[in-house]
């Protein structure tokens, strides 16, 4: 009857420590997935603010272009078409 208590004595002993390794490693690897998801999306930030910045010097380029080729369809135009 002895041996009984003790062989179910140990499994459930078995049985908690299990399910307390389980506990431990839930929360240290969930711990661990927050970390990584915060350094994700400060990452994904920064990618944000560099590609901010690129667009904002496309832009400026762009009008830049913009700008010139008016002026050189003007000149154009005074050349070809004499001064109206």
């Amino acid at each position: 009857m002895i041996e009984v208590f003790a062989e179910y004595g140990m499994i459930g002993l078995v049985g908690v420590l299990f399910a307390g390794q389980m506990v431990f490693l839930q929360k240290t690897l969930m711990a661990k997935l927050i970390e990584i998801e915060e350094m994700t999306v400060a990452l994904i930030n920064r990618w944000n603010k560099s590609d901010d910045k690129y667009e904002r010097r496309h832009e400026r380029a762009v009008a830049e272009m913009n700008r010139l080729t008016d002026d050189l369809a003007f000149l154009k135009g005074r050349i070809n078409g004499g001064s109206r």
